[in-house]
């Protein structure tokens, strides 16, 4: 009978840890294109100079570039290259560099937020939510669908409106809306609320 308690207790914690991966999974991008990337360019490189190591041994002449005449070539860098080609591939190995190095320092956050469900990972994107609150800021300004823009980062909510002219608005009041619409979701993290007129309005029709 004592077994019972624990092995639930077991499942759910496995359910919690599986839901945790499948929620961090959807709200980071994958660094698997820039691994792949990485293995290929290597393997690449790799195969080429033990093809071309191979021949030197069988005394077959060089596939491309014989591998002495190579080193001799590092060594004397930057006598004898032509500035723009060693500017070139300098270049292209920063550029490949700082792709490397960002894909492996930055977090990789998706433009999506999380909803906390005891049952399933429920991740919605920020377009969604963008939409959501846009309807809700522009029933409480009563304006019109394009009088009003949202953008919905991990940390802010941007409300952009531009009011009728003659029709007061008040920030106030739709950040208090644009707020309370957050609750209501959830999502986490919970981003902060700002929110901008603009100094012309919109001649009413």
């Amino acid at each position: 009978m004592s077994q019972q308690p624990e092995a639930d207790e077991a499942r759910g914690t496995k359910r919690d840890a599986a839901k945790a991966r499948l929620i961090r999974r959807e709200t980071h991008a994958s660094r698997a294109v820039a691994a792949v990337l990485a293995a290929v360019l290597v393997t690449i490189v790799a195969v080429y100079v033990l093809f071309e190591a191979a021949l030197k041994v069988f005394g077959q002449e060089p596939w491309l570039v014989d591998p002495d005449l190579s080193w001799q070539w590092i060594r004397d860098l930057p006598d004898g290259t032509d500035p723009l080609l060693l500017g070139a591939v300098g270049a292209l190995i920063f550029l490949l560099g700082l792709y490397f190095f960002l894909n492996g320092v930055l977090p990789g956050r998706r433009s999506r937020h999380v909803i906390p469900n005891p049952r399933a990972a429920v991740v919605v994107d920020n377009e969604v939510i963008a939409s959501s609150l846009a309807r809700r800021a522009r029933t409480e300004a009563g304006v019109t669908q394009e009088q009003v823009v949202v953008s919905v980062s991990r940390r802010l909510v941007e409300v952009n409106v531009r009011p009728t002219s003659g029709i007061p608005v008040h920030e106030a009041a739709i950040a208090e809306a644009v707020e309370d619409e957050l609750r209501r979701t959830s999502v986490e993290p919970m981003p902060d609320v700002r929110v901008k007129l603009a100094p012309v309005g919109v001649i009413g029709v």
